[in-house]
């Protein structure tokens, strides 16, 4: 078998167990392939030494018949995370060469279930964005092209280099992080699947925070069953995480084999907007099709503020961001810029101004803005009500229905030198996904066709509070109808 490293997370494991390969003969094939692969960026740090130890582990354990629910399997980590004695820096300047002492809890959980690191992934700056065209080392590409194009497009943002990574058979699963749909979107970018899960399913603990109400570790993988492999393995409450839920976890995997007859599936009449594109609204259509033949019911349904979800987001995201992010001034760690005058207020502002990026400044400029004297009430607590009215909806519309289906993005991967002079421009590119980050709800981006250039597009599925099982069985039967034949690679 020359090509393991494209199987599926599930297929892998099975065929580990058997013996069929060794852990450490399907990482070296994963390790080959992004050795191949170099020119999409994915990768800004390959963690080999550290990738052949845990899978020599891993074949350890299977012989002894000890094999642990994602023993053998390699997966990739958003930079986002931090990683004890391995580099970790949001993919900022800022934070230098920074190496952590310490190791994230949802790392952690992989790797106490037998995964191995292949490495650190790309990703826009400390995840702000929606192209993965921040980032300090570079851009990603999309694995994708357009048919008959040679144009580079991007993943998606901001776990694009997650992404790109999975869709091109250079991890078998990988860690992502989403604050508005950095997870979701740059999965319908590249035609996998991500999956964000409740807010507080996951610990935060050891990721490096953009904005604290609305961050959320999630997983990237090629099909709806490895994605609840791989979810239910980092899911888990966290005593070092105060806003981390003391649920017990849900045996995901087997939530796939129910079906759907008599679920009441939502269409939000608000979400059919104007200017979406007729092959988004198409395919809308034909995924609510799909379910209906499955046996569900399809129900339209109200949620009347989602209208205000991007403006209350970029208040409240920037706002959070602007106090997490001071604390990178210098002192503790990272980049140091000294001051020629031996002063402190100055080192702290060439420190900052050479540290961050355009896009970051941005941020952080709208976030201190809008929590400032005279302003904190008109924006931030303003901004928090509607917040409110916009969970409230969806509290009301679960009342009606099991789960909601709606676009992921409101179009295919677009072109890396596109050049937008308007940032608001790019933030619609979450117009869809960050609705439900507010509510803190259970989503998930399945890949469901492609768009008249021959790029991939993807159908969320949009769950009630802590209800990933139901999310992950009406996306399953979704993939089922769907049929989606993702990337072929080279």
């Amino acid at each position: 078998m020359t090509e393991i490293h494209k199987l599926s997370l599930k297929s892998a494991r099975e065929a580990l167990k058997k013996g069929e390969f060794q852990a450490v003969e399907l990482t070296k094939s994963h390790l080959d392939a992004m050795e191949q692969n170099k020119g999409l960026n994915a990768y800004i740090l390959e963690t080999r030494d550290i990738a052949i130890k845990s899978a020599t582990i891993a074949d350890q354990n299977i012989k002894a018949g000890n094999a642990r629910a994602m023993e053998g399997i390699p997966v990739a980590v958003k930079d986002l995370f931090c990683t004890k004695d391995v580099r970790t820096t949001a993919c900022s300047q800022i934070l230098g060469n920074f190496t952590p002492t310490y190791e994230s809890t949802v790392t952690s959980k992989l790797w106490q279930t037998g995964a191995v690191m292949l490495g650190k992934t790309n990703m826009d700056e400390f995840a702000m964005g929606s192209s993965n065209l921040t980032s300090f080392y570079g851009p990603v590409q999309n694995p994708w092209k357009a048919t008959g194009s040679d144009k580079i497009l991007v993943p998606g943002g901001s776990s694009g280099g997650s992404a790109a990574a999975v869709t091109a058979y250079l991890a078998m699963g990988a860690l992502g992080s989403d604050t508005g749909g950095s997870i979701r979107q740059p999965a319908s970018y590249c035609g996998i699947v991500g999956m964000k899960p409740s807010y507080g399913r996951c610990s935060r603990y050891g990721m490096m925070a953009f904005s604290s109400s609305l961050d959320q570790a999630g997983v990237f993988t090629r099909d709806v069953t490895d994605a609840s492999i791989m979810l239910e393995a980092i899911m888990g409450h966290d005593s070092k995480d105060s806003t981390c839920a003391t649920l017990p976890v849900p045996a995901l995997e087997k939530a796939l084999n129910g079906d759907i007859k008599g679920m009441r599936i939502g269409i939000p009449k608000e979400y059919n907007m104007e200017g979406i594109s007729p092959e988004i609204s198409k395919l809308w259509q034909t995924g609510a099709k799909w379910l209906k033949e499955a046996g569900a019911e399809i129900v339209e349904i109200s949620l009347p503020h989602s209208k205000y979800a991007l403006p209350v987001y970029y208040i409240i995201a920037p706002a959070e961001a602007s106090s997490n992010l001071s604390r990178y001034d210098g002192v503790r760690y990272g980049l140091r810029v000294p001051s020629e005058n031996n002063s402190l207020d100055e080192m702290y502002e060439l420190t900052r101004q050479k540290g961050f990026g355009a896009e970051v400044k941005r941020r952080i400029m709208i976030g201190t803005y809008v929590l400032s004297a005279g302003y904190y009430d008109a924006y931030y607590i303003k901004a928090q009500k509607v917040r409110n009215l916009i969970a409230e909806d969806f509290k009301n519309a679960f009342a009606k229905v099991d789960a909601i289906l709606a676009p992921t993005a409101p179009s295919a991967a677009f072109a890396a030198d596109i050049k937008i002079d308007d940032p608001v421009t790019m933030y619609l590119n979450d117009i869809f996904t960050i609705p439900a980050s507010l509510a803190g709800l259970p989503c998930i981006s399945v890949p469901a066709g492609l768009s008249n250039e021959g790029l991939p597009l993807g159908l969320q599925i949009i769950g009630n509070l802590f209800d990933e099982s139901t999310v992950l069985k009406v996306a399953f039967k979704l993939e089922q109808a769907a049929n989606f034949v993702g990337y072929k690679g080279k």
